[in-house]
């Protein structure tokens, strides 16, 4: 069993800021800094070098590092073992995931809701980004598994597909263009309201655009605005076209307050995506979290 203050140090190590570990362990940064200065006087050498505002770990904070990450491994795989042998065995786990907008609005909360019923001793901390954040979190030990849409992909990340989605061009039900037909070429006049640069939706949008030769910059792009319910909300009001999630539209759709408007020629499918960094794929409890939801959307 991994001691209170070696935890602590993993997960300043991961984020390499007192700071932020505080706030994800739910601890004082004085509380945190302490735990670490005991393990320095432990060990007799320092862990971490201070640069400015920021830290890095010394050669001693690297080996302790690498090490405490292969005995957490151990740990979980020991937890595992006990629980197959004494359904009663119930260990405390921690889990931090990053997931991309869509995500962690619409499609993981009733996964994460069915886990916590069935392992109900998880600690679950749940990270809202867009997929270009979650990606960069996770290549910074922030997280150690992310959910991401769209494409983006990296040599040294591993994806495992969760479910595919797709992504409907809609307008207000006030809105005159709901009684077009459209063709990929019409959006060069239509004005339209994107989400942000690093969106997986936008990154969908762009592939799906390219292929008929047409550009981001090509349309008439009247704003670009950050996170799902932001742009779902401003087209509700406003005469722009816009590209959102089937998953996130579709009480507006049943009610009326959005309409699709069909873009015949645009085939805007989508991915949903595990990531995770390479050589991490097997470890617990992660990859239990994995199984669970591709079993969970496979029904």
């Amino acid at each position: 069993m991994l001691s209170h203050p070696h935890e602590i140090f993993l997960e300043v190590a991961r984020q390499l800021s007192f700071t932020k570990a505080a706030q994800t362990l739910f601890l004082s940064q004085s509380a945190v800094s302490k735990q670490v200065k005991s393990l320095e006087e432990y060990y007799k050498t320092g862990l971490f070098e201070r640069l400015g505002n920021s830290i890095q770990l010394t050669p001693a904070g690297e080996l302790l590092y690498r090490k405490l990450l292969l005995a957490r491994q151990l740990q979980h795989e020991l937890h595992q073992e006990f629980t197959e042998l004494s359904p009663t065995f119930s260990p405390q786990v921690h889990m931090i995931i990053g997931a991309s907008t869509t995500i962690s609005l619409y499609v993981i909360p009733p996964v994460l809701s069915a886990y916590l019923g069935r392992y109900p001793h998880t600690q679950l901390t749940l990270k809202n980004r867009n997929s270009e954040n979650i990606l960069k979190a996770l290549l910074e030990h922030e997280i150690d598994l992310g959910i991401i849409e769209g494409i983006h992909k990296v040599s040294n990340v591993t994806y495992t597909p969760l479910l595919t989605d797709e992504v409907v061009a809609v307008c207000s039900g006030r809105n005159p263009l709901h009684r077009r037909e459209l063709q990929a070429q019409d959006l060069r006049q239509v004005p339209v309201a994107l989400r942000e640069t690093g969106s997986g939706t936008l990154a969908v949008l762009e592939e799906a655009l390219a292929e008929k030769g047409i550009r981001l910059t090509d349309l008439p792009v009247k704003v670009r605005l950050g996170g799902t319910e932001a742009l779902k909300n401003f087209v509700r009001v406003d005469t722009c076209l816009a590209f959102l999630p089937r998953q996130s539209v579709m009480k507006e759709l049943a009610v009326g307050e959005l309409v699709e408007v069909p873009i015949h020629d645009l085939n805007l499918v989508r991915h949903f995506d595990f990531v995770q960094r390479k050589g991490t794929e097997n470890n617990l409890p992660y990859k239990e979290f994995v199984q669970f939801a591709r079993r969970y959307y496979s029904k």
